[in-house]
């Protein structure tokens, strides 16, 4: 991973387990929630940097993942990662904040709005579903994947993730599903992402209690109308996961929610179009914070 600026880091106690939190920046908190599920914060590498500027990003890595303490399987559910956020605001007495979370930690993000509606000032939902029927095509997507010559390698990748059992095969299965996550599978800057996220610590256990449990089964589309502060509604065109569809259905469903396509980008979103992306999540924070 890259260097970063004025980085700290420290473990947090949220009652039952103590979560590490990574701190860059200083300003409106803004608590960061890594995809995966499985993965950690350094996910997003020094990607989301330049917000540091002017805010103070916490990049979390969420329950049982990362360097953050071990905790009952249990407890490993999207409601209780979204009670986290709320106890990890209230433990670092953060005041007014925002939350962005990506991919899994969309699915964190969105239930916390639901779960605690008003109590964020700002919620950005990056590359998210609001409900695993826009996850049940999933198979049929990968099976008619392109090119060809990496499909065999993206379908196995998923499949593994049930079984998965080390840090070391949980990075490889990353590298391999990469392509599927890139609008272009070829994209040179996937080598670059590697490179950038060299120092990931993966949860192999955690992922695979998750891929057999439809990852966290999130269901709150019924609920969106119920979030009465600002969301951003993040989504690349070319999302072989979370669709657009699904990123439209959330910003319809949340009153007043604003969303944002990016024509050139698959899942990677904050890589694949880094400036706009950038400009779109300082855009929001601003407006929140005022």
């Amino acid at each position: 991973m890259m260097p970063c600026m004025d980085e700290t880091s420290r473990l947090v106690d949220v009652g039952d387990t103590r979560l590490s939190v990574t701190e860059r920046g200083s300003g409106f908190p803004v608590v960061v929630l890594h995809g995966g599920p499985g993965l950690d914060h350094v996910m997003f590498a020094d990607y989301l940097d330049p917000l540091a500027d002017a805010y103070r990003l916490l990049l979390v890595d969420q329950r049982a993942q990362g360097r953050s303490d071990a905790s009952p399987a249990a407890t490993w559910t999207l409601e209780r990662m979204a009670a986290d956020v709320t106890a990890l605001a209230a433990a670092l007495d953060l005041g007014p904040y925002a939350v962005l979370g990506h991919s899994f930690g969309a699915f964190v993000a969105l239930r916390h709005a639901v779960d605690f509606p008003g109590e964020p000032a700002g919620t950005i939902v990056s590359s998210g579903v609001p409900s695993v029927r826009f996850l049940a095509d999933l198979q049929e997507r990968l099976d008619a994947f392109e090119p060809a010559d990496l499909r065999e390698q993206v379908v196995r990748s998923w499949a593994d993730e049930a079984t998965v059992q080390t840090p070391d095969a949980l990075r490889g299965l990353l590298a391999d599903q990469m392509p599927w996550h890139f609008a272009d599978p070829r994209d040179p800057r996937i080598a670059d992402y590697a490179a950038r996220t060299a120092g990931l610590v993966g949860a192999p256990e955690v992922i695979r209690h998750f891929a057999v449990a439809e990852y966290g089964g999130i269901e709150v589309e019924a609920a969106l109308a119920t979030i009465p502060h600002p969301v951003l509604v993040l989504a690349g065109r070319h999302d072989r996961t979370c669709t657009v569809e699904a990123a439209e259905t959330i910003a319809n469903g949340v009153p007043g929610a604003v969303l944002e396509v990016f024509e050139h980008s698959g899942h990677m979103t904050f890589v694949e179009e880094q400036p706009r992306y950038l400009e779109a999540v300082r855009s929001f924070l601003e407006g929140v914070r005022r």
